[in-house]
């Protein structure tokens, strides 16, 4: 079997964070609490009654609502985002009307943003070095998540031999079973451990791996036996040690060990002597146990604090909001699977490698869009300004990420012995695959994780009944993914919190 990304932990679920809207004086003390009218004043009564000469002169309830907002509309760029915060304050349209004399809230957000001067903060300077420690600590990802598939090296004279069924490999069955349960799990798994780390609750993000890791362990396990045929025990076997390797590898990246999981793999780099020389088959095993016993004990050691009494704290976030992430996983995992389908074994072992290394650059580069992103946000006074900023900054960013992809890619086959040099169509394909797998990242980080896994899911289905129709799936897919980015990125209220 190709796929070192099959061994890959899911980093996807990994929201990017947000703007806090600002403090607003005045405003109600609970959030969503609705804002209230202005207070009567009284007044005396003129004669016969009528009202006193100076309610003329009354305060305009329209300009106290100015006043007090006035820090959050003059950082707007479009109305738009005034009413969003009208409505997050509970405002109806029914208040609006009886107070401020508006329709409702979008004609009381046009008044506002028209009357209110544009202030935009200068963005604060990032620390000396951040870029170049924000990018080591992405490459390092990168470098963890293409290790393991040196695995598959040391593990191949090891596993049955011959044909198997559906004109793969024997046990490639059993071993794409087990990969992907443990995919679509640990996926869901780290988008509930990310959220819990969200809240502040460190011990209960801990809580949360520690039922929920070994749970995805023993179903990849019991899929990979399942899905065995007579003959494949030994893939099987391995299958079983690729679902826990998942399970702990999923851990330590949550929780921020990757350096702990770079030492836990170092064992596989014994397997560079194999692409030349025969090595024997207990050094062989010996390689592969020894990796994975270091990948659970590091494991284990950081889920100490979630084995404290309560420490999964009172409620928490539904784990039905987990779900679309699994889905997300299981679609680009597919994907993936797609693109190491080459010609050769050597071929597409060189794509599925080019795509894994290619994760540590793309999250750098999200990270890129988000800080351009907000910088502009701060800084651009109309909307039609931010719309083309954000636009170009996401064709620079999809753009430097593909670069990366081909030059993988290409490095990939140049020191790979006996690679065939990739065809023309083959290194389209992997672009357009290369393109859905990013762009789907960037949607789940701006919280439209449903719409991106359900397009993946749609061109991996559509790749698995016709495998010829494969370019054009992932093509079609990438057309949707970059129609939807564009449509919700360009609004200023998709980067605020």
């Amino acid at each position: 079997m190709s796929g070192s990304l099959w061994l890959t932990p899911p980093k996807a679920g990994t929201p990017l964070p947000a703007i806090p809207r600002p403090r607003r004086e005045g405003a109600a003390s609970r959030p969503g609490a609705a804002a209230p009218p202005p207070a009567p004043v009284d007044r005396p009564a003129g004669p016969a009654g009528e009202p006193a000469a100076d309610d003329a002169l009354a305060d305009d309830p329209l300009d106290e609502l100015a006043a007090r907002l006035d820090g959050f509309v003059a950082a707007a760029v479009h109305p738009d985002e005034i009413a969003a915060i009208l409505e997050s304050d509970g405002m109806t349209d029914e208040h609006i009307r009886l107070t401020y004399g508006r329709a409702d809230s979008f004609s009381l957000a046009e008044d506002l943003y028209a009357r209110g001067e544009r202030r935009h903060p200068e963005p604060a300077p990032p620390p000396p070095g951040a870029w170049y420690g924000e990018l080591a600590g992405c490459l390092l990802r990168g470098l963890v998540f293409a290790l393991p598939g040196l695995a598959y090296v040391l593990a191949a004279p090891l596993l049955a031999g011959g044909h198997g069924r559906f004109g793969l490999p024997a046990g490639t069955v059993p071993l794409l079973a087990g990969a992907v349960t443990g995919w679509v799990w640990n996926q869901a798994l780290s988008h509930r451990a990310y959220t819990w780390l969200g809240l502040g609750d460190r011990p209960a993000a801990a809580r949360a791996l520690l039922t929920g890791a070994p749970a995805g362990a023993l179903a990849g396990t019991a899929v990979a036996l399942a899905a065995a045929a007579p003959g494949e025990t030994p893939a099987a076997v391995f299958a079983a040690g690729q679902s826990l390797y998942l399970a702990a590898a999923t851990v330590l990246l949550v929780l921020g060990r990757e350096r702990a999981l770079l030492c836990a793999l170092l064992p596989l780099t014994g397997a560079v002597p194999a692409f030349r020389w025969d090595l024997p088959d207990a050094l062989r095993a010996a390689l592969l146990i020894g990796s994975l016993a270091a990948s659970v004990v590091f494991a284990a050691l950081v889920l100490r604090p979630g084995l404290r009494r309560g420490a999964a704290g009172r409620g928490g976030p539904p784990r039905a909001a987990s779900l679309p992430y699994g889905l997300f996983g299981l679609g680009s995992g597919l994907l993936v699977l797609h693109a190491g389908v080459g010609d050769t074994p050597v071929s597409g072992a060189g794509a599925v490698i080019a795509l894994t290394l290619s994760m540590g650059p793309a999250e750098w580069l999200l990270h890129r869009f988000r800080d351009g992103s907000l910088t502009r946000l701060r800084t651009l006074t109309t909307a039609r300004e931010f719309r083309r900023a954000v636009t170009g900054t996401l064709v620079l960013c999809l753009g430097g990420y593909l670069t990366v992809l081909l030059a993988l890619a290409l490095t990939a086959t140049l020191v790979w012995p006996g690679a065939p040099w990739p065809t023309l169509p083959r290194l389209l394909t992997l672009l357009l695959i290369g393109t859905v797998l990013w762009l789907g990242l960037l949607l789940q980080a701006f919280g439209a994780v449903l719409s991106a896994a359900t397009v993946c899911l749609l061109a991996a289905a559509a790749q698995t009944l016709e495998p010829a129709a494969g370019p054009a799936a992932a093509g079609g897919a990438a057309a949707v993914l970059a129609a939807l980015a564009c449509a919700l990125l360009v609004r200023p209220t998709a980067h605020r919190a």
